[in-house]
Protein backbone atom coordinates (compact mmCIF):
# COMPACT_ATOMS: atom_id res chain seq x y z
CA UNK A 1 0.00 0.00 0.00
CA UNK A 2 1.87 3.19 -1.01
CA UNK A 3 0.13 6.03 0.17
CA UNK A 4 0.40 9.61 -1.65
CA UNK A 5 3.68 11.26 -2.63
CA UNK A 6 3.78 13.64 0.43
CA UNK A 7 3.69 10.91 2.71
CA UNK A 8 6.35 8.98 1.55
CA UNK A 9 10.10 9.43 0.39
CA UNK A 10 11.42 9.98 -3.61
CA UNK A 11 12.25 6.45 -3.93
CA UNK A 12 10.28 4.43 -1.01
CA UNK A 13 7.04 4.05 1.03
CA UNK A 14 6.23 6.03 4.17
CA UNK A 15 7.76 6.03 7.02
CA UNK A 16 5.93 4.15 9.73
CA UNK A 17 8.51 2.90 12.32
CA UNK A 18 10.88 3.23 14.71
CA UNK A 19 13.94 2.34 12.46
CA UNK A 20 12.54 3.42 9.15
CA UNK A 21 14.27 6.80 8.93
CA UNK A 22 17.27 4.90 9.78
CA UNK A 23 17.55 2.78 6.88
CA UNK A 24 16.29 5.36 4.66
CA UNK A 25 18.86 7.54 5.39
CA UNK A 26 21.58 5.18 5.03
CA UNK A 27 19.95 4.07 1.96
CA UNK A 28 20.07 7.78 0.46
CA UNK A 29 23.61 8.09 1.51
CA UNK A 30 24.90 5.59 -0.40
CA UNK A 31 22.33 6.95 -2.93
CA UNK A 32 23.37 10.01 -3.70
CA UNK A 33 27.50 9.45 -3.34
CA UNK A 34 27.07 6.45 -6.13
CA UNK A 35 25.34 9.43 -8.18
CA UNK A 36 28.25 11.90 -7.48
CA UNK A 37 30.94 9.40 -8.77
CA UNK A 38 28.86 8.72 -11.39
CA UNK A 39 29.35 12.42 -12.57
CA UNK A 40 32.98 12.34 -11.54
CA UNK A 41 33.69 9.34 -13.59
CA UNK A 42 31.05 10.25 -16.33
CA UNK A 43 32.93 13.95 -16.66
CA UNK A 44 36.39 12.30 -16.88
CA UNK A 45 35.58 10.09 -19.67
CA UNK A 46 34.03 12.35 -21.64
CA UNK A 47 36.61 15.19 -20.66
CA UNK A 48 39.83 12.63 -21.39
CA UNK A 49 38.11 11.38 -24.64
CA UNK A 50 37.88 14.80 -25.95
CA UNK A 51 40.75 16.28 -24.47
CA UNK A 52 43.42 13.60 -25.97
CA UNK A 53 41.58 12.86 -29.10
CA UNK A 54 44.08 12.21 -31.78
CA UNK A 55 43.66 15.32 -34.18
CA UNK A 56 46.37 14.85 -36.43
CA UNK A 57 47.11 10.96 -36.85
CA UNK A 58 50.36 12.22 -34.22
CA UNK A 59 52.47 9.58 -32.61
CA UNK A 60 51.22 8.48 -29.11
CA UNK A 61 53.29 10.01 -26.20
CA UNK A 62 54.25 7.98 -23.48
CA UNK A 63 52.03 7.67 -20.39
CA UNK A 64 53.50 8.62 -16.87
CA UNK A 65 54.04 5.25 -14.84
CA UNK A 66 51.92 6.61 -12.19
CA UNK A 67 50.63 9.42 -9.86
CA UNK A 68 51.20 9.00 -5.76
CA UNK A 69 48.85 11.69 -4.99
CA UNK A 70 45.83 10.37 -6.79
CA UNK A 71 46.27 6.64 -6.47
CA UNK A 72 46.21 7.52 -2.81
CA UNK A 73 43.29 10.03 -3.11
CA UNK A 74 41.07 8.00 -5.16
CA UNK A 75 41.96 4.77 -2.15
CA UNK A 76 41.54 6.89 0.75
CA UNK A 77 38.35 8.52 0.19
CA UNK A 78 36.39 5.57 -0.96
CA UNK A 79 37.45 3.77 2.12
CA UNK A 80 36.24 6.32 4.42
CA UNK A 81 32.35 6.00 2.90
CA UNK A 82 32.59 2.44 2.91
CA UNK A 83 33.86 2.53 6.45
CA UNK A 84 31.32 5.03 7.01
CA UNK A 85 28.36 2.52 5.36
CA UNK A 86 30.01 -0.44 7.43
CA UNK A 87 29.34 1.28 10.75
CA UNK A 88 26.21 3.19 10.27
CA UNK A 89 24.60 -0.12 9.00
CA UNK A 90 26.06 -2.21 11.64
CA UNK A 91 24.51 0.17 14.24
CA UNK A 92 21.02 0.15 12.23
CA UNK A 93 21.13 -3.50 11.88
CA UNK A 94 21.59 -3.82 15.81
CA UNK A 95 18.41 -1.72 16.53
CA UNK A 96 17.01 -3.45 14.24
CA UNK A 97 17.58 -6.91 15.66
CA UNK A 98 18.06 -6.61 19.52
CA UNK A 99 14.22 -6.70 20.65
CA UNK A 100 13.30 -4.49 23.38
CA UNK A 101 12.75 -5.64 26.32
CA UNK A 102 9.26 -5.96 28.10
CA UNK A 103 7.90 -6.12 24.36
CA UNK A 104 4.49 -7.47 23.11
CA UNK A 105 4.67 -10.74 21.59
CA UNK A 106 2.64 -12.49 19.33
CA UNK A 107 3.03 -15.74 17.89
CA UNK A 108 3.02 -16.14 13.87
CA UNK A 109 2.43 -18.86 11.57
CA UNK A 110 3.04 -18.95 8.26
CA UNK A 111 1.73 -21.52 5.89
CA UNK A 112 0.87 -21.69 2.18
CA UNK A 113 -0.92 -19.38 1.93
CA UNK A 114 -1.89 -17.61 4.92
CA UNK A 115 -1.09 -15.58 7.71
CA UNK A 116 -2.67 -16.31 11.52
CA UNK A 117 -1.37 -14.21 14.31
CA UNK A 118 -2.10 -15.90 18.20
CA UNK A 119 -2.14 -13.44 21.04
CA UNK A 120 -1.01 -13.59 24.46
CA UNK A 121 -4.98 -13.25 25.53
CA UNK A 122 -5.50 -16.81 23.63
CA UNK A 123 -7.40 -15.70 20.61
CA UNK A 124 -5.49 -16.11 17.15
CA UNK A 125 -6.74 -13.76 14.11
CA UNK A 126 -5.99 -14.37 10.51
CA UNK A 127 -4.55 -12.94 7.60
CA UNK A 128 -4.29 -9.12 9.55
CA UNK A 129 -2.07 -8.73 12.26
CA UNK A 130 -3.66 -5.89 14.75
CA UNK A 131 -1.21 -3.75 16.93
CA UNK A 132 -0.99 -0.97 19.23
CA UNK A 133 0.80 1.87 18.08
CA UNK A 134 3.86 3.54 19.98
CA UNK A 135 4.48 -0.35 21.55
CA UNK A 136 7.20 -2.38 20.30
CA UNK A 137 6.00 -5.96 18.98
CA UNK A 138 7.94 -8.65 19.40
CA UNK A 139 7.42 -11.62 16.39
CA UNK A 140 7.81 -15.29 17.46
CA UNK A 141 7.46 -16.60 13.86
CA UNK A 142 7.47 -20.40 12.52
CA UNK A 143 6.35 -21.97 9.24
CA UNK A 144 4.37 -25.58 8.93
CA UNK A 145 5.50 -26.24 5.78
CA UNK A 146 7.90 -24.41 3.42
CA UNK A 147 10.23 -21.16 3.80
CA UNK A 148 7.98 -17.88 4.10
CA UNK A 149 9.39 -14.12 4.58
CA UNK A 150 7.49 -11.38 6.91
CA UNK A 151 7.92 -7.93 5.16
CA UNK A 152 6.06 -5.12 5.63
CA UNK A 153 7.81 -1.85 3.89
CA UNK A 154 6.61 1.01 5.75
CA UNK A 155 8.01 -0.37 8.61
CA UNK A 156 11.42 -1.47 6.37
CA UNK A 157 11.28 -4.87 8.35
CA UNK A 158 11.75 -8.42 6.66
CA UNK A 159 12.68 -11.58 8.17
CA UNK A 160 12.65 -15.10 6.50
CA UNK A 161 10.80 -18.04 8.52
CA UNK A 162 12.01 -21.03 8.45
CA UNK A 163 10.87 -24.57 8.69
CA UNK A 164 11.37 -26.38 11.40
CA UNK A 165 12.84 -23.57 13.90
CA UNK A 166 11.47 -19.91 15.68
CA UNK A 167 12.33 -16.84 14.07
CA UNK A 168 12.44 -13.31 15.90
CA UNK A 169 11.62 -10.09 14.78
CA UNK A 170 10.29 -6.84 16.01
CA UNK A 171 9.15 -3.20 15.26
CA UNK A 172 7.35 -0.17 16.92
CA UNK A 173 4.65 1.28 14.41
CA UNK A 174 4.74 5.07 14.77
CA UNK A 175 1.45 6.21 12.40
CA UNK A 176 -2.00 5.03 12.96
CA UNK A 177 -3.16 2.96 9.91
CA UNK A 178 -3.00 -0.12 7.50
CA UNK A 179 -0.22 -1.73 6.13
CA UNK A 180 0.51 -4.07 3.18
CA UNK A 181 1.98 -7.50 5.28
CA UNK A 182 3.63 -9.79 2.03
CA UNK A 183 5.33 -12.90 1.83
CA UNK A 184 8.69 -12.38 -0.33
CA UNK A 185 10.23 -15.67 -0.46
CA UNK A 186 8.50 -18.24 -3.22
CA UNK A 187 6.45 -20.96 -1.99
CA UNK A 188 4.25 -22.17 -4.19
CA UNK A 189 1.53 -21.19 -6.97
CA UNK A 190 -0.19 -19.36 -4.56
CA UNK A 191 2.43 -17.31 -3.57
CA UNK A 192 1.33 -14.00 -4.62
CA UNK A 193 -1.88 -14.17 -3.01
CA UNK A 194 -0.27 -14.80 0.34
CA UNK A 195 -1.00 -11.29 1.52
CA UNK A 196 -2.72 -9.63 5.10
CA UNK A 197 -2.59 -6.25 6.26
CA UNK A 198 -0.71 -4.91 9.65
CA UNK A 199 -3.56 -2.78 11.06
CA UNK A 200 -2.03 -0.40 13.25
CA UNK A 201 -5.09 1.32 16.18
CA UNK A 202 -4.77 3.68 18.83
CA UNK A 203 -4.04 2.38 22.19
CA UNK A 204 -7.62 3.09 23.51
CA UNK A 205 -8.86 1.19 20.23
CA UNK A 206 -6.58 -1.86 20.54
CA UNK A 207 -7.71 -2.31 24.22
CA UNK A 208 -11.25 -2.22 22.60
CA UNK A 209 -10.87 -4.59 19.42
CA UNK A 210 -8.94 -7.01 21.86
CA UNK A 211 -12.30 -7.07 24.08
CA UNK A 212 -14.26 -8.01 20.73
CA UNK A 213 -11.82 -9.99 18.88
CA UNK A 214 -13.05 -13.32 20.90
CA UNK A 215 -16.18 -13.10 20.81
CA UNK A 216 -18.36 -14.99 18.41
CA UNK A 217 -21.59 -13.73 17.37
CA UNK A 218 -24.38 -16.41 17.38
CA UNK A 219 -26.74 -14.49 15.57
CA UNK A 220 -24.55 -14.96 12.07
CA UNK A 221 -26.12 -17.63 9.80
CA UNK A 222 -23.29 -20.88 9.60
CA UNK A 223 -23.54 -20.81 5.69
CA UNK A 224 -22.18 -17.13 5.97
CA UNK A 225 -19.63 -17.81 8.73
CA UNK A 226 -18.12 -20.54 6.47
CA UNK A 227 -18.12 -18.12 3.11
CA UNK A 228 -16.14 -16.02 5.42
CA UNK A 229 -13.75 -18.90 6.83
CA UNK A 230 -13.65 -19.79 3.43
CA UNK A 231 -11.80 -16.65 2.33
CA UNK A 232 -9.98 -15.49 5.87
CA UNK A 233 -8.43 -18.92 6.23
CA UNK A 234 -7.31 -18.86 2.89
CA UNK A 235 -9.34 -21.85 2.22
CA UNK A 236 -9.68 -19.83 -1.60
CA UNK A 237 -5.63 -20.20 -2.76
CA UNK A 238 -6.41 -24.26 -3.25
CA UNK A 239 -10.09 -25.12 -3.21
CA UNK A 240 -12.40 -23.28 -5.92
CA UNK A 241 -16.00 -23.01 -5.12
CA UNK A 242 -17.00 -23.60 -9.17
CA UNK A 243 -15.84 -26.87 -9.62
CA UNK A 244 -12.40 -25.76 -11.45
CA UNK A 245 -9.05 -27.55 -10.78
CA UNK A 246 -6.88 -25.93 -8.31
CA UNK A 247 -4.09 -27.58 -6.01
CA UNK A 248 -6.97 -29.09 -3.47
CA UNK A 249 -10.29 -30.82 -4.67
CA UNK A 250 -12.95 -28.28 -5.58
CA UNK A 251 -15.57 -27.46 -2.67
CA UNK A 252 -18.41 -27.09 -5.61
CA UNK A 253 -20.46 -30.42 -5.13
CA UNK A 254 -18.47 -32.77 -3.03
CA UNK A 255 -21.14 -32.98 0.04
CA UNK A 256 -22.23 -36.05 0.39
CA UNK A 257 -20.26 -38.13 -2.52
CA UNK A 258 -17.54 -40.70 -1.88
CA UNK A 259 -14.14 -39.23 -1.85
CA UNK A 260 -11.45 -41.70 -3.39
CA UNK A 261 -7.66 -41.79 -1.55
CA UNK A 262 -4.60 -42.70 -2.29
CA UNK A 263 -3.45 -45.40 0.73
CA UNK A 264 -6.41 -44.90 2.31
CA UNK A 265 -10.20 -46.45 1.91
CA UNK A 266 -12.90 -44.14 0.25
CA UNK A 267 -14.88 -42.46 2.70
CA UNK A 268 -18.42 -40.63 2.45
CA UNK A 269 -17.75 -36.95 2.43
CA UNK A 270 -20.07 -35.81 5.64
CA UNK A 271 -19.42 -33.67 8.69
CA UNK A 272 -16.52 -35.77 10.20
CA UNK A 273 -14.68 -36.11 7.19
CA UNK A 274 -14.96 -32.68 5.97
CA UNK A 275 -13.77 -31.95 9.89
CA UNK A 276 -10.77 -34.52 9.94
CA UNK A 277 -9.61 -33.10 6.97
CA UNK A 278 -9.72 -29.64 8.53
CA UNK A 279 -7.89 -30.72 11.76
CA UNK A 280 -5.92 -33.28 9.97
CA UNK A 281 -5.19 -32.82 6.47
CA UNK A 282 -2.61 -35.41 5.75
CA UNK A 283 -4.58 -38.63 7.22
CA UNK A 284 -6.39 -38.71 3.53
CA UNK A 285 -5.10 -38.03 0.20
CA UNK A 286 -7.60 -37.31 -2.35
CA UNK A 287 -6.20 -39.05 -6.05
CA UNK A 288 -5.49 -36.55 -8.09
CA UNK A 289 -3.88 -34.35 -5.44
CA UNK A 290 -0.64 -35.70 -3.85
CA UNK A 291 1.14 -33.03 -4.62
CA UNK A 292 -1.02 -30.92 -2.12
CA UNK A 293 0.58 -30.10 1.40
CA UNK A 294 -2.22 -28.81 3.30
CA UNK A 295 -1.44 -28.04 6.55
CA UNK A 296 -3.34 -28.23 9.85
CA UNK A 297 -5.60 -25.67 10.72
CA UNK A 298 -5.83 -27.49 14.32
CA UNK A 299 -5.24 -24.30 16.90
CA UNK A 300 -6.01 -22.05 14.49
CA UNK A 301 -9.64 -22.36 13.55
CA UNK A 302 -12.83 -22.18 15.50
CA UNK A 303 -15.58 -24.73 16.28
CA UNK A 304 -17.87 -22.18 14.62
CA UNK A 305 -15.67 -21.55 12.14
CA UNK A 306 -15.78 -25.31 11.09
CA UNK A 307 -19.41 -25.99 11.83
CA UNK A 308 -19.01 -22.84 9.21
CA UNK A 309 -16.90 -24.45 6.32
CA UNK A 310 -19.67 -27.14 6.30
CA UNK A 311 -22.83 -26.13 5.86
CA UNK A 312 -20.63 -23.79 3.57
CA UNK A 313 -19.76 -27.17 1.34
CA UNK A 314 -23.43 -28.42 1.96
CA UNK A 315 -24.61 -25.27 -0.18
CA UNK A 316 -22.42 -25.78 -2.86
CA UNK A 317 -24.73 -27.71 -5.14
Amino acid sequence: MFLNATEQTTWLPQQASTVASEVDSLFYFIYYWTIIFLAIVAFCVFYFSWKYRNRDNTKKLKSSSHNTILEVTWTFIPFVLVMIVFFWGAGTYMKMNVIPYGAMEINVTAQKWAWNFKYKEGFANPRDLVVPVNTPIKLVMQSQDVLHSFYVPEFRVKMDIIPNRYMMTWFEATKVGEYDLLCTEYCGASHSEMLGKVIVKSQEDYEDWVEKANVIDESIPLVEVGETAYKKHACNTCHSIDGSSMIGPSFKGIWNTMAEHVSTEDKLVDENYIRESILYPQKHIVKGYENGNMPSYKGLIKDREIEGVIEYIKSLK
